[in-house]
């Protein structure tokens, strides 16, 4: 429950971010915005205040903003989204896209300056970071990992040999130096949950697959650490600048191999998925949150910009193409396709949501 909590509030911040990047931008425009949404339809209730209904919806995952002819009619009307000039469209469209980044800056900047738990690597973040643990940081499918429960960012406290000899554990080199002396046996993995440890059950295999260990995760040592003001400004840029090249680089990579080999590289999560993992990374700490809401944002706005139907970039697509062509694209054909990749986006969530319910009911 207060999982679902945390992510229905995460999604609402990041839904209202985005949208209110597009609702100020027309505003500006001299656009008449008619709603602002959060969710989907049916709507539950909304309130009219000046020209604007705002509302909120059954569906809570997404948002909208309505404005006035935004389908491309009523261009004989006084702020119309259609009467406006090609560039005023086009800010109104990639509006919701910056102000996602904007978003995840700013939250970046903050952990930088309070402290972001991050990856140790060298002896100089090693003394300087506070608060270090051993943590997972991927956990492989179908491995002992993922059948004994161990989850991402679980904190690595010791391990316990069938024998019953316990060691406790500081760095990653300690974790694997003890499973590699332990091929082939069932091992203890302590783990701290909240203020507790519990211990989970996992047998070491003697021929892993590669890339995967004995047991099939990938762990780092991690600290928190933290910037003078000055510092963390230009950090929370770059982190940033870093994420989305790499978010980008991501759905490049995913949509190649999709169209190329017709197979999915990697997890592809859903709701149910990524609402699991921000119920994670809220109970590990609010500096974890702040970073996992940051990636959200980046995503949705690299999600956002793709040149897909239905979405802002494939928006922007046609309204690129009205200025090469010299007049609109045919309204009925751009509603058509819309359409299309509107009911394929919903097809992949549904797709995705089935997978990680079935995930959830088979580990």
């Amino acid at each position: 429950m207060i999982t679902g909590l945390i992510f229905i509030a995460v999604i609402g911040v990041l839904v209202l971010v985005h949208e209110w990047g597009h609702f100020v931008m027309a505003r500006r425009a001299g656009m008449k915005v008619e709603e602002f949404g959060f969710g989907f339809p049916p709507r539950l209730f909304g309130i009219k205040k000046g020209e604007t209904i705002y509302s909120i919806n059954w569906i809570p995952f997404g948002g909208f903003v309505r404005i006035l002819g935004e389908d491309g009619g009523q261009l004989d009307k006084l702020g119309s989204f259609g009467s406006k000039s090609i560039s005023a469209r086009l800010k109104v469209v990639v509006a919701g896209v910056v102000m996602n980044l904007i978003f995840a800056v700013l939250l970046l900047v903050s952990g930088n300056f309070f402290g972001l738990r991050i990856g140790l690597f060298d002896e100089e973040m090693i003394a300087t970071a506070r608060d270090k643990k051993v943590q997972i940081l991927q956990v492989a499918p179908e491995s002992p990992a993922e059948r004994a429960g161990l989850q991402i960012l679980d904190e690595i406290v010791g391990l316990q040999s069938a024998g019953g000899a316990i060691q406790y554990v500081t760095t990653t080199e300690e974790v694997q130096k003890f499973t590699s002396e332990h091929v082939g046996e069932k091992l203890g993995v302590i783990l701290r949950h909240g203020n507790g440890l519990v211990t989970k059950e996992v047998e070491t295999r003697l021929n892993p697959p590669p890339g995967e260990g004995s047991i099939g995760i990938v762990m780092a040592l991690t600290g928190v650490v933290s910037y003078p003001w000055y510092e963390a400004i230009w950090r929370g840029v770059n982190d940033t600048a870093i994420l989305t090249y790499n978010t980008m680089y991501g759905y490049y990579s995913l949509i190649k191999t999709l169209f190329i080999d017709g197979r999915l590289i990697g997890e592809v999560s859903g709701p149910i998925g990524i609402a699991g993992i921000t119920g994670q990374a809220a109970r590990v700490g609010f500096s974890y949150l702040m970073q996992f809401v940051a990636l959200i944002s980046i995503n949705l706005a690299v999600l956002n910009i793709l040149p897909f139907p239905a979405l802002d970039g494939g928006r922007a697509v046609f309204i690129v193409a009205e200025k090469l062509r010299g007049r609109p694209l045919d309204k009925k054909i751009e509603a058509a396709v819309n359409g299309i990749g509107f009911a394929l986006l919903v097809g992949l969530m549904i797709y995705v949501t089935i997978k990680d319910i079935t995930k959830f009911f088979t580990v």
